[in-house]
């Protein structure tokens, strides 16, 4: 396998591509000449948080409200090292907020902070990474727009920020700056959050929405009408990840074809037209398709 390195492209309005300007680019282009990149995740604002193989955390683009860590709200154009530590495990960002998780298991959150979507307590914008509670048992986590959704060790799931449309889960509409959990179940094995909208798998296969559907159907349950609580989309056992972007969804079933549905405007969902669908539509007839990441109005897809 070839050392890892990071290459990015497209719009780099904020330098979120880290190339040291805001140039945009519509071919890929190598961020430095390091080979110890582990992993970038997919941000629906301006702004990357990627992690090297050391353990260290990086951040670069737009930094209006704090969300890339450094102390500041100064903007980046080339990877900046946040803090010194060498423990973080992952990292996920909304609109303008950061959540990262550290092999202690610990959670931190850092950046906008106006619908409590750092899950501090309050509605206080940081610009330094700040724990979440004290625990020590979370497992994964995903943002939308201004929310977040995360999974403990225990298998259950837990919503906070904007709840506006119903994308927290928890059968209202409320805004919450504190982790709520999101019914009472602990099957719960993956997230994925759309700009206003979640998506989640259970261990059994199955694939469950909930937030905003009105006009696109990013929920995929045949209609525009929002949800408050998961709504299982369709009776299958076979869904084995899933993505989101601004209004679409995207997910993979194990038996490697590809699904899509929601608002389909640029061709996002990779279906020849710019029709939006309410219903999961196989793209293709190929079932080699590994993995799967959702950009605003885009959407990225590797093959086996």
């Amino acid at each position: 396998m070839a050392p890892p390195q990071l290459w990015t492209w497209g719009n780099n309005a904020y330098g979120q591509l880290g190339l040291g300007n805001i140039t945009s680019y519509s071919s890929p282009k190598q961020v430095g000449a390091q080979t110890t990149w582990l992993s970038v995740s997919s941000i629906l604002g301006g702004h990357i948080i990627p992690i090297k193989t050391d353990g260290t955390l990086w951040a670069c683009g737009r930094n209006g409200s704090g969300q890339l860590g450094l102390g500041d709200v100064t903007n980046r154009s080339s990877p900046v090292q946040v803090g010194a530590l060498t423990n973080w495990l992952s990292a996920t960002g909304g609109y303008s907020h950061t959540i990262a998780l550290k092999t202690d298991g610990t959670l931190w959150g850092w950046g906008n902070n106006a619908s409590g979507q750092l899950g501090l307590g309050d509605v206080t914008n940081r610009s330094s990474p700040v724990q979440v509670g004290a625990l020590t048992n979370w497992l994964s986590v995903a943002c939308g727009g201004s929310h977040t959704i995360a999974l403990k060790t225990d298998g259950t799931l837990w919503g906070w920020g904007a709840g506006s449309s119903g994308k927290l889960g928890l059968g209202n509409i409320t805004n919450y700056s504190s982790p709520k959990q999101v019914g009472a179940l602990t099957n719960w094995l993956s997230i994925a959050g759309g700009y206003v909208h979640t998506i989640a798998l259970k261990t059994d296969g199955t694939l469950w929405v909930w937030g905003h559907n009105a006009t696109f159907g990013a929920l995929g349950l045949g209609n525009v009408t929002n949800y408050s609580s998961p709504k299982q989309v369709g009776a299958l056992t076979n869904w084995l990840s899933v993505a989101g972007g601004f209004y679409h969804t995207i997910a993979l079933k194990t038996d490697g074809t590809l699904w899509v549905w929601g608002s389909n405007a640029n061709g996002r969902l990779g279906l020849g037209n710019i029709t939006y669908y309410s219903s999961p539509k196989q793209v293709g007839a190929l079932t080699t398709w590994l993995s799967i990441a959702g950009g605003s109005i885009h959407t990225i897809a590797t093959r086996s």
